[in-house]
């Protein structure tokens, strides 16, 4: 009889450790957070467990203000003043889902809301973020979140306003500079010379047929040298 009971107590003990291994802790409870700075449109900086740490919005994404790669982004720079202007309104709270917590990066994956209004919700109704990097089962809020993206999409406002802009696969600068060139009357055959800004931000232009000129993605283009010159940029190689 002892050695049933000591066997089942074993059993009852691995059972509860075998629920908290898979158990994330993910609800539909919401917890309040210190905001200690807001990163991007899609990332801030929180007080959790007594130390900052990193939270990455769930289920969205902003352009880029200062991706090693890719630089800044159009509209990066709006969609982190928004997501700044949301975050210092009120109270803010988090709230996990039912999969992972973190991120390949170590970032916690949350929900945030201010006064108990979605953040991410906001973001995409207004334009300033997609719907992104959807990986079941932290899902919670996806139906709600691509119809927010779809209201932006037909008002044709932020992100939504240059076609190709926002693409599955993420954010195509290229695309803002073609729709500018076409708004502003300029043909590319006129304006080829591109201006581009490198990581140490020199400004340097690149003349068509240039060894460099096919790989560079520009940041803004040219009618001439002179105009390069004049704001600020320098020749490929001087």
């Amino acid at each position: 009889m002892k050695k049933l009971i000591v066997l089942l107590s074993i059993l009852v003990m691995a059972g509860c450790g075998l629920t908290d291994s898979i158990d994330t802790g993910g609800s539909s409870s919401r917890m309040p957070v210190e905001v200690v700075s807001v990163i991007d449109g899609d990332t801030i900086r929180i007080m959790y467990e007594g130390k900052e740490t990193t939270v990455r919005y769930l289920l969205i994404d902003t352009p880029e203000t200062n991706h090693p790669r890719l630089g800044e982004q159009p509209l990066g720079t709006e969609a982190t003043q928004e997501n700044r202007r949301l975050i210092d309104s009120g109270d803010v709270s988090i709230e996990f889902d039912v999969g992972d917590r973190l991120d390949d990066y170590g970032r916690l994956l949350a929900y945030l809301y201010v006064d108990g209004e979605s953040v991410q919700q906001q973001l995409l109704e207004t334009g300033h973020a997609r719907v992104a990097y959807v990986f079941p089962p932290n899902t919670r809020y996806l139906e709600e979140f691509e119809e927010a993206e779809q209201r932006a999409k037909e008002q044709e406002i932020g992100i939504w306003e240059y076609e190709n802009y926002a693409t599955d696969r993420g954010f195509d600068s290229d695309a803002v500079f073609e729709n500018e060139k076409t708004d502003t009357g300029q043909d590319e055959g006129e304006c080829e010379i591109k201006g581009n800004i490198n990581s140490k931000g020199a400004k340097i232009y690149h003349m068509p047929g240039s060894s460099s000129y096919e790989q560079t993605n520009p940041e803004e283009w040219f009618c001439s040298e002179q105009e390069a010159i004049d704001n600020g940029f320098r020749g490929s190689g001087q």
